[in-house]
């Protein structure tokens, strides 16, 4: 009877263990589609707040302005700090990325290191003074000093009502000068989402 009981607990076991595999599917989409299944914010929202902020920034004045003023040079400029003030974890390194690499490929302007890559950098920089031959060594002093610095910030409301949620998010970018500390520039995306839980 015992034996008899194990064993019918084993074939339960068993059969509840492959139901539960069956259930779970996995498929390859489009990176480009659009899939929300929470309502948080998604790659979707990244890529629409990259694509709006590089369209705002390249079309604004302030690069024909550098230009007019500097003989035709393309503006220097370093991505500052994206701050996440809203309700959720953001990382703002995505859309971050997207905003530089539209930098770069617009031929516009020319974009140098921040933060921690610049002193990764730096540290080579100083190991090569000791290890590198003096003909191959890079020289210091010798970085290209940033004309403007872009920094942002992302902002969240959320309004809930019994089983309806709406997310709303606002995304502002500043474009500061660096000697003076003039914005030259703002942009913003505001994205929002109804839930209905």
């Amino acid at each position: 009877m015992k034996r008899n009981f194990l064993v019918v607990i084993a074939i339960a076991l068993t059969a509840s263990l492959l139901t539960g595999c069956a259930t779970h599917s996995v498929e390859r989409v489009d990176t480009k589609e659009t899939i929300d299944l929470s309502g948080r914010w998604n790659d979707t929202d990244s890529r629409l707040v990259a694509e709006e902020m590089v369209n705002q920034v390249l079309g604004g004045a302030w690069i024909g302005n550098h230009q007019e003023d500097n003989s035709g040079q393309k503006p220097v400029v370093v991505v500052g700090l994206v701050y996440n003030k809203s309700h959720e974890h953001i990382s703002a390194e995505t859309f971050v990325k997207d905003v530089e690499r539209a930098f770069i490929n617009s031929g516009r302007v020319r974009l140098v290191q921040a933060g921690d890559k610049r002193e990764e950098l730096r540290r080579e920089r100083a190991a090569q003074q000791e290890f590198a031959s003096m003909e191959t060594a890079k020289a210091w002093g010798k970085e290209l000093g940033a004309d403007f610095m872009l920094n942002g910030d992302i902002n969240s409301i959320v309004d809930t009502y019994k089983k309806e949620r709406v997310n709303f998010y606002k995304i502002n970018m500043e474009l500061s000068n660096l000697e003076t500390n003039e914005i030259v520039w703002i942009g913003d995306k505001e994205i929002k989402k109804y839930i209905n839980k």
